[in-house]
């Protein structure tokens, strides 16, 4: 399936719009309200591409495209969509803010019990989840982007008014969601004979290297990141002193929640009461990947080009954006530790703290490998390996491949990987998230590839890939009915799968909508400059140049006459073939050959005497 980004994304929306708005009010539904994390997708599929593409802009009604207000005909005219966004913005906030306890960050119905015959607690409903943390930061950038833009657009007051609150609400829930990010964030130190020890020994040394070995290299590899995490980041004590001692293995990342006794951040920000933490002090490779993704928007060029942080949170973005070099830093070393074949290239990935293996978590490693790819700019070698693991996880999961009968590969995709959340036992029924947004996430990944890749091969397989997925996707949309056209029918490519209940996936959802803003932005990159393309085009160019120079030494054509007119066209066609040629060799070949081609007509029709 080509991937045609808004031809899609407008599908899409026009989905999104039948579903959600009735009569231009938005109407959040039976399950609205009962998750920040879905409320956040749920928005986010509107506001994200709205502020990331221009030619779906939404804050200016006198540029509004005209394909992109008849898909969203459902939430009013390029007029009205701007206010009733402000107005449904405002009503987020609204349901996710605890008054004088300030924002919050309820993970609600996306909290399974782990005994599916329990039930979780109120309290454990409304704990603080590090993808609604994450989620947070990407929509309230998305809407203060938007409202910078809006308020120079509107004069009513009443709209102004709205427009001003909503901008302090937005910026109290940014501060508090960087804060609940830096609170999350953790450091486990281990002893090498530990469980976990022992785990990561057999990841690292892959069972032919012994413990000893393998600790002196991750002695060698982590020295400095180590040095670094002991003397920038404010753990406590304890933590500090334990990575002093270089016998122990340790891992970074973020918790699913609050670290229960995380200290509180000092910010001079209003944001109402800092909850205590529940989660263990232990990461998880789907969390971090989540906070990744929201932290990176702290530093897009759109976020510092608007100035959308105020100067305390720059101070909270910086003290995120160290912690999100570590991670990249200390799980790309991780995922490809040694010197031969990577820990990455044996699929599925076995997690060290809680002993899970799934090809999630290699997509998982592999995500955050291409966060640091992206950072450090790869070598072809990093690159081409790293395809291959995509390409294998894709066949794994059954995406590119045939399903058996009762494969467990289905099981990837429904009812998904779940993850047993440490410490919510404490106040209640033990807890767990499911992750069934595989293919989405691999979707993601592999266009990031792309857009990453300068090697023509590479970057063919990727789009190859990338268009496989895609079409496996999008025939799980919704046929008919409630959301259709939305996500997740599931039986639509997996029949023998169990069945589904509940509400649509915003979280598949959102995730495609995603991955259409990273494809949109991969079209807006130049195309990769062939070095033969280029050789060639200049040797073109050449030849053209100088044919042409010879034929303007014969009596020129009158300017009205068509070979006048078409030594015109030459001349403009070898102009701008002079122009492209650094970027689009392949342009500047094909607008050559035919300067040549034409340059031979008006030579052969002289040599005859015929004319032209």
């Amino acid at each position: 399936m080509q991937i045609k980004p808004r031809a899609q994304l407008l599908d899409v929306w026009q989905a999104i719009a039948g579903h959600t708005f009735e009569s231009g009010e938005w109407n959040w539904g039976e399950w609205g309200g009962r998750s920040s994390v879905a409320d956040a997708e749920r928005l986010l599929c509107l506001m994200y591409p709205a502020t990331e593409i221009p030619e779906f802009g939404l804050d200016n009604p006198d540029v509004t495209e005209e394909d992109v207000e008849q898909a969203l005909k459902e939430a009013g005219d390029a007029t009205e969509i701007p206010g009733n966004l402000v107005r449904v913005l405002n009503d987020f906030m609204a349901k996710h803010h605890g008054g004088d306890l300030g924002p919050t960050f309820a993970g609600g119905y996306y909290f399974l019990p782990a005994d599916p015959e329990q039930e979780l607690t109120k309290e454990q409903r409304e704990f603080g989840v590090v993808d609604s943390f994450s989620m947070s930061v990407t929509l309230c950038l998305a809407t203060l982007g938007f409202l910078r833009v809006y308020r120079t657009r509107t004069t009513r007051p009443e709209t102004q008014r709205l427009i001003q609150g909503l901008w302090d609400t937005t910026s109290m829930r940014l501060t508090s969601a960087m804060v609940s990010l830096l609170r999350s964030f953790t450091v486990n130190v281990f002893e090498v004979d530990s469980s976990q020890g022992q785990a990561m020994c057999r990841l690292l040394g892959r069972g032919r290297a012994s413990d000893r070995v393998v600790l002196q290299r991750f002695q060698d590899r982590f020295k400095a990141l180590r040095a670094v995490i002991g003397e920038s980041l404010i753990l406590g004590v304890e933590v500090e002193e334990q990575l002093r001692n270089e016998n122990r293995l340790f891992e970074c990342g973020w918790a699913w929640s609050l670290v229960q006794d995380a200290p509180e951040v000092e910010t001079t920000d209003e944001i109402g009461v800092q909850p205590p933490g529940a989660a263990d002090a232990v990461p998880y490779l789907y969390f971090t990947v989540v906070a990744l993704d929201g932290i990176q928007d702290l530093f897009s060029e759109r976020t510092l080009t608007l100035a959308l942080l105020n100067p305390e949170q720059q101070r909270l973005a910086e003290a995120l954006r160290l912690r999100w070099e570590i991670t990249q830093q200390y799980w790309s070393g991780v995922a490809r530790f040694g010197d031969d074949r990577w820990p990455l290239e044996d699929i599925p990935w076995r997690t060290t703290g809680q002993q899970l293996e799934s090809e999630y978590f290699s997509l998982c490693v592999a995500s955050i490998l291409v966060h640091d790819l992206v950072r450090r700019r790869a070598t072809d070698d990093d690159l081409a390996r790293t395809v291959d693991v995509m390409e294998r996880l894709a066949e794994r999961g059954r995406i590119t491949s045939r399903a058996t009968d009762d494969d467990p590969a289905v099981r990837l995709h429904n009812p998904g990987v779940s993850l047993p959340l440490l410490g919510s036992d404490r106040h209640g029924p033990a807890m767990q998230w499911a992750m069934t947004d595989f293919s989405a996430q691999l979707l993601k990944r592999t266009i990031q590839l792309c857009s990453l890749s300068r090697s023509l091969t590479s970057r063919d397989r990727l789009l190859q890939l990338a268009e496989d997925i895609l079409g496996h996707l999008w025939r799980r949309r919704v046929g008919e009915g409630e959301g259709a056209g939305l996500w997740d029918n599931v039986h639509a490519v997996y029949p023998s799968s169990q069945e589904r209940t509940g509400p649509l996936s915003w979280s598949i959802t959102e995730r495609v909508t995603e991955c259409m803003v990273a494809a949109s932005q991969l079209y807006d990159q130049s195309p990769i400059r062939s070095t033969e393309l280029t050789a060639l085009a200049r040797a073109l160019l050449s030849e053209a140049t100088h044919l042409l120079g010879k034929e303007q030494m014969k009596p020129a054509p009158p300017a009205k006459s068509r070979g006048g007119e078409e030594l015109t066209s030459v001349v403009a066609d070898l102009r701008r073939a002079r122009l492209v040629l650094d970027n689009q060799p392949g342009t500047a070949c094909a607008l050559a050959y035919g300067v040549l081609r034409r340059l031979d007509i008006l030579a052969r029709a002289r040599d005859t005497g015929s004319g032209v």
